[in-house]
């Protein structure tokens, strides 16, 4: 895959997190994390509730600043950059709860996300020329050019929190590569979901990485979904990383079956 292929040649990983601590007060939540994700690669982040997985991606995006360390994607430090500032250098994530706009239909949210690449400005929208009716028809198109990749077309103008479960978790999924990301975090998108939602989640996640070639890194409780489409595994404990490797070096490894997989 052409991960394995970056790294044999050599080539600078596409997320580099270097000594990284978020302490709250006394607490550590994040302890010197060292983590690094090459371009196309499908990366697990896994540990016990309250391990500091989602703390790491809020690390990430932006949210919380490190207390220590320093954070580079495709070459350049993140640190101190808003959220916004993060997303359009090419970070898009979905959240362990989902968070659609819940007065916006399927459409108008994949809409909303398209605004950070827009070309024009308030003086266009104002004055609706040619320029941005030609920008307003090509978001258009791309809105729908992913509805149906996705096969959420026919929904397009349904609200979209009455979707059911599933296709929620399509549609942010869809509302996150509408920002045009390299990077996808993905926290926790099987939770909530039944056996059969969640193989169809797994044939998502590989087509998703591999149509729109990105590298993705995965939160997730369920070790089936893990361990069968990771092709490196992150173990996280009390905000610090115990073990890193393949997803049989992990299942072997005696660290993580004391701390979170058990015998």
């Amino acid at each position: 895959m052409a991960s394995l292929v970056e790294k044999e040649a050599g080539m600078s990983p596409l997320l580099e997190i270097n000594d990284c601590t978020v302490a709250f007060g006394g607490l550590k939540a994040v302890s010197e994390l060292n983590l690094s994700i090459h371009q196309g690669e499908l990366m697990g982040l896994i540990g016990p509730n309250g391990a500091g997985k989602t703390t790491a991606f809020n690390l990430i995006t932006g949210v919380y600043r490190p207390t220590d360390g320093e954070i580079r994607f495709d070459g350049r430090s993140i640190v101190g950059r808003r959220p916004y500032q993060i997303t359009a250098r090419g970070i898009a994530r979905t959240f362990q709860n989902i968070r659609l706009f819940a007065s916006l239909s399927v459409f108008d949210n994949v809409r909303a996300a398209c605004n950070m690449h827009l070309r024009h400005g308030i003086s266009h929208a104002l004055w609706r020329g040619d320029a941005f009716a030609q920008e307003e028809k090509a978001v258009e198109d791309r809105v729908m050019e992913l509805l149906e990749i996705f096969h959420l077309d026919h929904l397009c103008n349904a609200p979209s929190t009455g979707l059911p479960y599933g296709d929620q978790r399509r549609l942010e999924i869809v509302r996150a590569l509408a920002t045009r990301p390299k990077l996808l975090l993905l926290d926790e998108p099987a939770a909530g979901m039944n056996p059969t939602e969640k193989q169809e989640l797994v044939r998502l996640i590989r087509f998703t990485q591999e149509k729109f070639k990105l590298a993705v890194l995965l939160v997730e409780h369920d070790m089936r979904v893990v361990m069968g489409i990771c092709e490196r595994i992150a173990v996280l404990d009390y905000g610090m990383k115990i073990a890193e490797g393949t997803p049989e070096e992990i299942r072997n490894n005696r660290k993580v079956i004391e701390a979170y997989l058990g015998e």
